[in-house]
């Protein structure tokens, strides 16, 4: 039974995030470059990990799977998980490589440049032989991005982890998260992130990603259509302060944005999926409701706003009464 995974007391069924967990150095002043940052805070990320954090804030039920440093870093993060009520069942510590870091340059409008410590980092390292096939095979949705794909052995794992959530029954969720100065180039991230995508049923791509992976600088149906593959029940395209498309089998529209006064956009997207992914878990027919996904997407773009209006991505991810509250506000 899923209920004996550790998992906290959350209703529902279990969402299980794989992936990266690091460390972001955010500098104290925005809209300088590196080398001109008077400081640096440091601010645990890696989007599956905000993904986990963000469902359980919102009351899901959530896990992390994948590995960090046995160093202090790679404590830190399995506590904040921990303490934000996500179960580290699926964790594993490597005593040879460090957790990764990554030095995020703020820009003034509140969007980011990373520069990544990673050679090899200990979330490069998980076998498959280390994952916590329990947890996964009771995960109702499986969510995953692109940066585990990057190399081996972390892409057999996550090969390994797709094939054992889908076959005992999960829904599996996409968000590529590209980071282009991860890859070797870019025809190797656009071949790799492709490599999977009809495998997932749920997909989010940004409006940059869109762009990078047809090639094509049109935010439009047509370009979205083009990544449409027959398993496939949901494909959003998040605008950023624009909101969101939406594309199912029979529908397609636009939900939008809220304003407010971006100072950070780091885990925007994730709160935006975490949002998504809690309010789909227990009750799938809603890909097929156009009223009530547009509801849950306004839902979960009002979680991705919320989440801009402060620095770091995992302190800003909102709780539910912060999202009742900001939702009543938007009304």
């Amino acid at each position: 039974m899923a209920a004996n995974n550790g998992v906290g007391n959350h209703a529902g069924g279990l969402i299980v995030s794989f992936g990266e967990m690091l460390i972001d150095f955010v500098p104290t002043v925005s809209g300088v470059s590196l080398a001109e940052a008077p400081g640096f805070l440091k601010a645990p990320g890696g989007a599956p990990a905000n993904v986990a954090i963000a469902v359980s804030r919102l009351g899901g039920k959530s896990a992390f799977v994948g590995k960090l440093g046995d160093d202090e870093f790679g404590h830190m993060l399995a506590g904040i998980l921990k303490e934000n009520g996500v179960s580290g069942k699926g964790i594993n510590f490597d005593k040879g490589a460090r957790t990764a870091l990554a030095f995020v340059t703020l820009k003034a409008d509140g969007d980011r440049e990373f520069m990544f410590y990673r050679n090899p980092s200990a979330d490069m390292l998980l076998t498959p032989d280390e994952l916590n096939i329990e947890l996964i095979r009771s995960a109702k949705v499986f969510h995953y991005g692109s940066i585990s794909l990057i190399v081996e052995p972390c892409r057999s794992a996550h090969l390994k982890a797709m094939e054992v959530a889908k076959e005992a029954g999960a829904l599996l969720s996409y968000d590529p998260n590209l980071r282009l100065p991860l890859w070797p180039s870019a025809e190797e991230a656009r071949e790799q992130i492709m490599s999977i995508w009809d495998k997932a049923e749920v997909i989010k791509v940004s409006d940059n990603e869109l762009e990078f992976l047809t090639g094509c600088d049109k935010i439009d149906d047509e370009s979205a259509m083009s990544l449409w593959h027959p398993n496939l029940k949901l494909l959003l395209v998040t605008l950023g302060d624009k909101g969101c498309n939406y594309y199912t089998k029979h529908f397609h529209g636009t939900v939008g944005a809220f304003p407010v006064k971006a100072v950070d956009t780091t885990g925007a997207g994730d709160s935006f999926v975490g949002a998504l992914l809690t309010k789909i878990v227990d009750d799938q027919s809603v890909l097929e409701d156009e009223g009530r996904l547009k509801e849950i997407l306004r839902y979960s773009c009002a979680c991705g706003a919320i989440t801009t209006t402060k620095k770091g991505a995992i302190p800003a991810l909102p709780t539910v009464p912060e999202l009742d509250a900001f939702l009543n506000a938007h009304h």
